[in-house]
């Protein structure tokens, strides 16, 4: 393979050789129609009876986040102390595959295909969103509205919701994968990570619902990725051309974008897949060099400086920062929501993670995935983020009023204050639709993969399946209750999934040990990712 932006033939070709304990390609079992069958009766429920849906996942999503809020922040911090410790240990000399095996990948190839994957819809959706609203009220009551102080804050909880802990949780499942895969030859599923623990009985009943499990994360998160790119095309469409801001609108933006999407994963054509990662790589590239330019250099250079320093400051209470006084719906709407958010992703970016990377060491990987994508995040958000918050601290803006509004408005209301907004919010809608498109066509490979006891080429009929029961599950998740309804969804349904990814994480650190690698000194700080 060349060294391209791929973010589903990656996926394809994810076992070099055929694993140990091999299944007939395609199989249909109990996880398959398990899952379809619940994700019909969810359908089924969301479009007979909307209000008790929303009841009933109001109520959930009330006791998730009041009785096991505080699991998010201890699991994704205990993940990362996790992986920073095997980075810095003789472990992390062991490589993801045989002990011959290198990269495949150039390390800025392999870094522009993980930013590629994974930088998605939130990048618009949030990019701007976030730290205004944070602007207008401060996490946690930590400054007055619109003070500079507020201005800091804004930046530091929306490095924290978007940095380590995200990308921890996406680095333990992307090792755990290519250990399990490369070097053990176990099948791709969730079920097969937690072998060293659980043993044959990952392949019963047990195992069975954990892929169950990681099927619906998978899929919620995915239908959640498709809410928030509808309504962000759907403002920028209303902001060129006045199309109004309506659920129809959204359904048939999502309806569009499913059948592409769907088609895609279908017929594979991964020359396409390339050319969209590709191009939403240079387009956000470019559009993040015009909004630097143009926007008020000197002060988002010193916002940056400021805002770092304050987050590496106060990260552990940030990182534990619970709901004992207070703060329960504040947290619901932004750290449970974007923890939540990166569990349910967490088996489709693992999956693509572990077949761009192998031949890497562990150290290599862990310091690759955790540290540069964290770095380009906060500075993507310090530029449009703090663009915004001038515009509304010194040039008289109403962004973060608007972003109040609906909160889907924000980034293409900061491009309106620049030169030719036109055309960036032109540009700025075909990167949302790049990444819907990208980001959806490989989650439904992954969905179909999983429930095909984990086969390298699924069915088309079940590609087309999973296709639909997205968009389909998004669609009625929008008329519920838009994005409400989205988030309250993805938090109740990843919170299984949470438990599966600690306790995946102890069956990585059990096989290290049961592998019993004798492993060199440690790799000196200047070859800590590998080439």
């Amino acid at each position: 393979m060349s060294d391209g932006l791929d973010t589903q033939a990656p996926l394809a070709e994810l076992a070099a050789a055929p694993p140990s304990h091999a299944v007939p390609a395609g199989r249909l079992g109990s996880v398959f129609w398990t899952s379809v069958g619940i994700s019909a009766v969810f359908v089924a429920w969301a479009v007979l009876f909307t209000d008790n849906l929303n009841k009933v996942t109001t109520a959930s999503l009330n006791w998730v986040t009041g009785s096991f809020g505080w699991l998010y922040l201890v699991v994704t911090l205990g993940i990362l102390v996790f992986l920073v410790f095997l980075a810095f240990s003789p472990y992390g000399d062991i490589r993801l595959g045989k002990d011959s095996d290198r990269p495949e990948f150039k390390t800025v190839t392999w870094l522009a295909m993980i930013l590629s994957a994974v930088m998605g819809i939130g990048l618009v959706s949030y990019g701007v969103a976030e730290p205004i609203s944070h602007l207008a009220a401060p996490p946690h009551g930590l400054a007055e509205p619109g003070t500079p102080q507020a201005a800091v804050r804004a930046m530091q909880y929306s490095y924290f919701d978007w940095g380590l802990h995200a990308w921890a949780i996406f680095a333990v499942f992307g090792l755990a994968i290519a250990y399990s895969t490369y070097r053990m030859g176990r099948r791709i599923l969730v079920s097969q990570l937690l072998v060293p623990l659980l043993g044959d009985r990952v392949n019963g009943p047990i195992g069975k619902l954990i892929d169950v499990f990681a099927v619906f994360a998978t899929l919620f998160g995915t239908t959640t990725s498709l809410g928030l790119g509808a309504l962000q095309v759907n403002n920028g469409l209303f902001s060129l051309f006045g199309i109004p801001v309506t659920d129809t609108s959204q359904v048939i933006i999502i309806a569009a974008v499913t059948a592409v999407f769907t088609m895609s994963a279908v017929t594979g054509v991964s020359k396409g897949i390339k050319f969209l990662s590709q191009g939403s790589t240079v387009m956000a590239a470019s559009l993040f060099v015009f909004m630097l330019i143009v926007g008020p250099t000197v002060f988002i250079a010193n916002l940056y400086i400021e805002s770092l320093g304050t987050w590496a400051t106060d990260f552990l209470r940030m990182s534990l920062q619970g709901t004992a006084f207070g703060g329960l719906e504040w947290m619901q709407w932004w750290t449970y929501f974007m923890l939540a958010w990166w569990v349910s992703w967490g088996a489709f970016v693992g999956v693509f993670l572990a077949r761009i990377s192998k031949g890497r060491t562990i150290r290599g990987f862990i310091v690759g995935v955790l540290v540069v994508p964290s770095a380009v995040f906060f500075t993507w958000f310090t530029v449009f983020g703090g663009s915004a918050i001038h515009v509304d601290m010194f040039e008289g803006g109403q962004i973060a009023t608007k972003a109040a509004a609906d909160i889907n408005s924000a980034f293409f209301a900061t491009l309106a204050h620049f030169p030719f907004a036109t055309v960036t919010s032109v540009v700025a809608i075909l990167l949302v639709l790049l990444f819907f498109i990208s980001g959806a066509d490989a989650n439904t490979f992954v969905l179909a993969m999983m429930t095909s006891d984990g086969a390298l080429t699924p069915r088309r009929g079940v590609l087309i399946l999973w296709g639909v029961l997205t968009g389909v599950t998004a669609v009625v998740l929008m008329f519920a209750g838009g994005l409400n309804a989205l988030q309250n969804t993805v938090i109740v349904a990843s919170l299984p999934f949470l438990v599966i990814i600690a306790v995946l994480t102890v069956s990585f650190w059990k096989d290290l040990i049961a592998d019993n690698r004798k492993v060199g000194p440690q790799t000196p700080l200047v070859e800590l990712i590998d080439d």
